[in-house]
């Protein structure tokens, strides 16, 4: 796999706001796009866990601190699909 780098800078305000070292920060950033990410559709769970550096199921279990459900489809999507069908 190849990967590029992507710096960004921060104010050192920043981190100990968040109570966070530099890597953890980076790494809960890189969670939270994901997460985001993912609710918006933009990306597959297995996707959004690749951008987070994490298993399908930590994400998984990510997706449930953040209050984001697995499932992309609402309840009148499936009903739609159901009847579609």
């Amino acid at each position: 796999m190849t990967t590029v780098q992507v710096s960004l800078e921060f104010p050192r305000s920043v981190f100990s706001a968040f109570r966070q070292d530099p890597d953890d920060f980076v790494a809960e950033m890189r969670l939270a796009a994901a997460v985001k990410w993912y609710e918006m559709r933009t990306l597959s769970q297995a996707k959004a866990a690749e951008v987070a550096g994490l298993s399908r199921g930590e994400f998984l279990t990510a997706l449930a601190r953040f209050g984001v459900s697995p499932f992309q489809y609402d309840a009148d999507e499936i009903v739609a699909e159901v009847i579609s069908d």
